[in-house]
């Protein structure tokens, strides 16, 4: 069965006011359930929902803001539960944490899988009554990136204000015209702008940025207007092939891979330019490339690769930063006596790891 992760704006969930608006939840949950496929909601509105309820202007600190988004989400959980009863709806909230840290990474992909097989919709948020930074920032388009990754989705639908994306500000330019297509993201990163609307907290920089996250995994975007009619729109029509939206191409890669591209690296690997070459040729990082470290990880956790010119790789490490400390620039058949034991000859197999793009557009 396809799956589909489909994020929703604070726009396109409110009124002018800022309050939650049923008719709008009702038509978006009749386009999910009318796909047929396993669709998890990356529903932002807390904060918008909270100020409606409560008849608040915009918060001033983050500790209101906060206290407006735990107002707000049990609001908005109640409407979304109306709007797709008699079908069962269940409450996700993460943070970036949950994405970083790979036990939980885990932990949370099997609690979503486990979902679908009960029946019931994914409605997915950001934790936004104990967010600090990531509050500030206000990105549930790169949140949804990664709940894509976490259910192995195959496309990704950024339900927005706009309907595309535009050559320029339609709200300015009467001339501007919407890109039907994109094929090379880095084309059109250009015109990204801010949020478009007083209610959201995104924009298309945002959703540009959601897309290259994706696409990293072999995931396609969408980027879509008209609330939950636009998306009924597109869903109605064969194969959901309408010319509707902004279709953003994948770049063709797999889950693992876009996690160790935009994961939060533990720690940093300084490695010297014979391991630069090597890892380029397809070979392992051995722990006598490793000149020095940064960070404290653990195994199994995501570091960063920096060479005599810059960022090299990425991948997830063997060894503990306490182990590789006293095992760098050491030959492998010397790990065991510096240790006492060698669980790996490798400090990361070329299997868990990812080159980056150098000077010469290469891979």
């Amino acid at each position: 069965m396809k799956r589909i992760v489909v994020k929703v704006g604070s726009s396109s969930l409110t009124d002018e006011s800022g309050r939650i608006t049923p008719p709008k939840l009702w038509a978006i949950a009749r386009a999910v359930m009318a796909t047929g496929a396993q669709v998890a909601l990356v529903s932002s509105g807390a904060v918008a929902a909270g100020r409606g309820l409560l008849g608040r202007e915009h918060p001033r600190t983050l500790p209101e803001k906060q206290a407006l988004a735990a107002v707000g989400q049990a609001a908005l959980m109640q409407d979304w539960s109306r709007a797709f009863a008699p079908h069962a709806v269940a409450q996700f909230l993460l943070t970036a944490d949950d994405i970083a840290d790979r036990t939980r990474f885990v932990s949370a992909k099997g609690a979503l899988e486990a979902a679908f097989k009960l029946g019931v919709v994914p409605i997915i948020n950001e934790n936004d009554t104990v967010a600090t930074l990531e509050l500030k920032l206000g990105d549930n388009d790169t949140l949804s990136a990664w709940v894509a990754y976490l259910i192995g989705a195959e496309q990704l639908i950024l339900l927005t204000d706009v309907d595309g994306l535009y050559t320029a500000n339609p709200r300015e330019d009467p001339n501007a015209t919407r890109i039907s297509l994109v094929e090379d993201l880095a084309s059109v990163e250009g015109l990204a702008g801010g949020a478009g609307s007083s209610r959201g907290t995104g924009g298309m920089f945002t959703k540009l940025k959601a897309a290259r996250i994706a696409g990293d995994a072999g995931i396609e975007t969408l980027i879509l207007g008209g609330g939950g009619v636009g998306l009924e729109r597109y869903f109605s029509s064969k194969g959901g092939g309408a010319d509707t939206g902004t279709r953003i191409l994948a770049r063709g890669g797999a889950a693992r891979r876009g996690w160790m591209l935009h994961g939060q690296a533990r720690g940093t690997l300084f490695v010297d330019g014979g391991a630069v070459k090597a890892l380029r040729g397809g070979r392992s990082l051995l722990p006598s490339g490793v000149q020095r470290l940064e960070g404290n990880f653990n195994f199994g956790d995501l570091v960063a690769l920096e060479g005599p010119t810059g960022a090299v790789a990425r991948g997830l490490t063997n060894y503990a930063s306490k182990e590789l400390s006293l095992i760098a620039g050491l030959q492998t058949d010397a790990i065991e006596d510096k240790l006492g034991y060698k669980d790996y000859d490798e400090v990361i197999h070329r299997n868990s790891l990812v080159l980056l793009e150098h000077e010469n557009g290469q891979s």
